[in-house]
């Protein structure tokens, strides 16, 4: 079978070439064989370098790290809508779901059921994002004549993630669009973007469109049911608001309480964020320099103290279990098209990050959730993080030289 399909495509092939009947469609074709088989182009001449790593294996890499991720997204998604049901007396679910899940149950207690629920709601959600992503990179692809890059693996899952459960269909595609097109393709397409598409998208959604992106309604997916985040209580009343709402710490980081797709299980996403460290794919630096500007602006904060403002008493521990921090640390912040590329460059990139998570969250308890306009606002900097470090180099290699010539 695998010999058939191979010679299939090598057949086919020469209709795609240039000068070939279907030439503008090259880019779709190559998608596909790339995507089932290794790339048949080889470096026959030296010099060369030998890597293992290629653009399509990097990406895998990072789609395969967000799996831990997706099982904590479909599982905490059925989890919360099947309390909600339970709360509200209801014995199933309205419209599609509810017919599917019939054969199943809505069984808190019970894993499958909860699995089964949550998947119903994550599915659409990707679906739609890879459909209409996926258009849009195939077209501009072939109006360009380039290669469809395996980028939109990555973008299309993490956009998805970033999502509360019950944002409508059409706004997830609207979304997308924004930020495949002007998020990347307008600069170029994958490498040349200077902010992460995905977290575009959502910004986008958010600020568009904010009653369906925010509030206490739209984290459970049930009518008639509001469930508070973390990050709103805290915003509210402080550690003492999140506790009395019935979440504790451990629930935080386990992922068992309400908020987006797949921001949050910290613990799912360390082990999918240890994957990218150890496989090289996420920079340590970045990771780190995140962490430790985050721990030390919640300390400054706790240390200054307020007497109207309950988010300058929250811990550091907490900011790091509530909404989209550790996702935004291990997977968005660590992009490498859109991160600081030097080694000096990338402790600041991930300190600054860490550092206007917390002053946006307690600054402007309005808005509690920050990582997204952080990361943003880091990928901006990024080139001009980047521009000071290599001045900064040649500078102390000239007073080297210089101090050499004059010995």
């Amino acid at each position: 079978m695998i010999k058939k399909l191979r010679g299939f495509l090598d057949r086919i092939e020469p209709k795609f070439a240039r000068g070939g009947k279907y030439h503008k469609y090259y880019g779709l074709f190559e998608m596909v064989d790339t995507l089932l088989y290794s790339p048949p182009n080889r470096t026959v001449g030296a010099p060369h370098v030998r890597d293992a790593l290629d653009l399509k294996r990097v990406m895998g890499y990072v789609w395969l790290a967000t799996f831990p991720v997706m099982f904590m997204a479909c599982y905490n998604t059925g989890l919360q809508a099947n309390l909600a049901m339970q709360s509200l007396g209801l014995e199933h679910a309205e419209g599609w779901r509810g017919a599917i899940l019939g054969m199943v149950g809505y069984d808190p207690s019970n894993f499958f059921d909860n699995f089964a629920h949550g998947l119903l709601y994550f599915l659409p959600v990707y679906m739609t994002t890879f459909i209409v992503g996926g258009m849009a990179e195939v077209i501009f692809a072939m109006v360009r004549g380039h290669e469809v890059n395996e980028g939109f693996f990555v973008t299309s899952i993490l956009y998805a993630l970033v999502l509360p459960a019950t944002t409508p269909l059409w706004m997830v595609g609207l979304g997308i669009l924004f930020g495949v097109i002007l998020g990347k393709e307008v600069f170029g397409g994958t490498g040349k973007n200077f902010i992460n598409p995905a977290l575009a998208g959502r910004a986008f959604l958010f600020f568009a469109y904010p009653a369906y992106l925010s509030g206490d309604t739209v984290w459970v997916p049930v009518d008639g049911h509001s469930g508070a985040t973390a990050l709103s209580a805290a915003a509210s009343g402080g550690v003492d608001a999140i506790l009395a709402g019935g979440y504790t710490w451990w629930e935080a980081f386990l992922g068992t309480i309400p908020g987006s797709l797949g921001e949050t299980s910290t613990l799912a996403i360390l082990i999918g964020g240890a994957f990218l460290l150890v496989t090289r794919i996420a920079n340590w630096r970045i990771v780190s320099g995140v962490m430790f500007g985050m721990v030390v602006m919640s300390l400054l904060f706790n240390t200054i103290g307020s007497d109207t403002n309950p988010m300058f008493a929250v811990p550091w521990y907490w900011h790091l279990v509530m909404g989209g921090f550790a996702f935004g640390m291990m997977f968005m912040a660590t992009d490498p098209v859109t991160a600081a590329h030097t080694d000096s460059g990338r402790w600041w990139f991930g300190v600054l990050i860490g550092v206007m998570v917390v002053m946006i969250r307690v600054i402007n308890p309005a808005f509690p959730e920050g990582m997204m306009l952080a990361i943003l606002f880091a990928n901006m900097f990024a080139p001009l993080i980047d521009y000071g470090v290599m001045k900064a180099n040649i500078k102390r290699r000239l007073q080297r030289q210089t101090a050499g010539a004059k010995s």
